[in-house]
């Protein structure tokens, strides 16, 4: 790890085309920021809403960018894949990609609270953060992502591990 690369943690989520929008999500983000570390991919029902299913997951990066340098860039990675930005908060999705995690940030950075909230109510961003990063210390907190997820997770969530093949080619 480079001294000056900050570790991101990236929520990906899609219920439309689901496996083609997660694939073109992570070749995006591998051609943006490099190497990636990926949690396994879960289905969950949708939050918010009566919809199709989602297929999340965790990527982690490493980057010099900014926190709103990596947002514009997931900005611009959800837009070439569809994403309506008119439609309500809680609606179907063609690819979501949020940041969860910037370093060891906690608390209001750039405008936007790190760790992203959702790490706290939704098992589909907890789950897998504990997949990839059981032993790391959860931002702010004195547990790690697995202790988290034990402790703290949404249990009531159902999440089912499915089996995800990446398709560099789309």
């Amino acid at each position: 790890m480079g001294a000056d690369l900050t570790t991101v943690s990236l929520s990906l989520g899609s219920n439309i085309e689901r496996y083609r929008h997660i694939n073109r999500g992570l070749n995006a983000l591998e051609a943006a920021f490099g190497a990636l570390l990926c949690s396994p991919v879960y289905e969950s029902e949708a939050v918010g809403f009566d919809g199709n299913a989602f297929l999340n997951m965790i990527a982690a990066i490493e980057t010099e960018h900014s926190l709103s340098e990596v947002v514009q860039i997931l900005k611009n990675i959800e837009d070439q894949n569809g994403r309506d930005r008119q439609g309500p908060k809680f609606s179907p999705r063609t690819l979501d990609i949020d940041v969860v995690t910037y370093g060891n940030a906690a608390g209001e950075l750039e405008g936007v609270e790190m760790p992203r909230p959702e790490l706290f109510k939704n098992a589909f961003v907890a789950l897998p953060l504990a997949d990839i990063w059981p032993d790391r210390m959860v931002p702010g907190r004195t547990l790690s992502f697995l202790e988290l997820w034990q402790q703290e997770g949404n249990h009531r969530q159902e999440l089912r591990a499915v089996e995800f093949r990446r398709d560099r080619t789309l």
